[in-house]
């Protein structure tokens, strides 16, 4: 059975960083294209970042390109965000969530994303 379990969730302040780990555990032998989501509260789920299967594809949302960085690693099975200059309206449950295709979508909507971790929690506070 397929499983996406993130980390490196937690609260930080104004400015700073986080990294977000997601591992991917029962896979095929192909590396899909992996997305990473978040749900601010009172809203609904919106894409932040896309990685291709080979990884030189990369999408990211306007609200955080330039700040954040999306890679992976086919070997260790993981997909990293790296999140800096973080602002309070970053604040949201971040998930992880394999696509089914080879590429990403053309938008951050998650048609064909069919498997999804159980999310962790950034806090961006002072």
């Amino acid at each position: 059975q397929l499983q996406l379990v993130e980390s490196g969730g937690g609260l930080v302040q104004p400015g700073g960083s986080l990294p977000l780990s997601c591992v991917v555990s029962g896979f095929t032998s192909v590396s899909n294209a992996m997305g990473w989501f978040r749900r601010a509260p009172g809203r609904g789920l919106g894409g932040v970042s896309c990685i291709g299967n080979s990884g030189y594809e990369t999408a990211y949302a306007d609200s955080v390109r330039g700040r954040f960085t999306i890679s992976r690693d086919n070997v260790k099975h993981t997909v990293y965000l790296q999140m800096i200059s973080l602002k309070p309206e970053d604040t949201a449950v971040y998930y992880c969530a394999r696509r089914t295709y080879l590429f990403c979508s053309s938008d951050m909507g998650t048609d064909g994303y069919n498997d999804w971790g159980q999310g962790t929690q950034v806090t961006v506070s002072s």
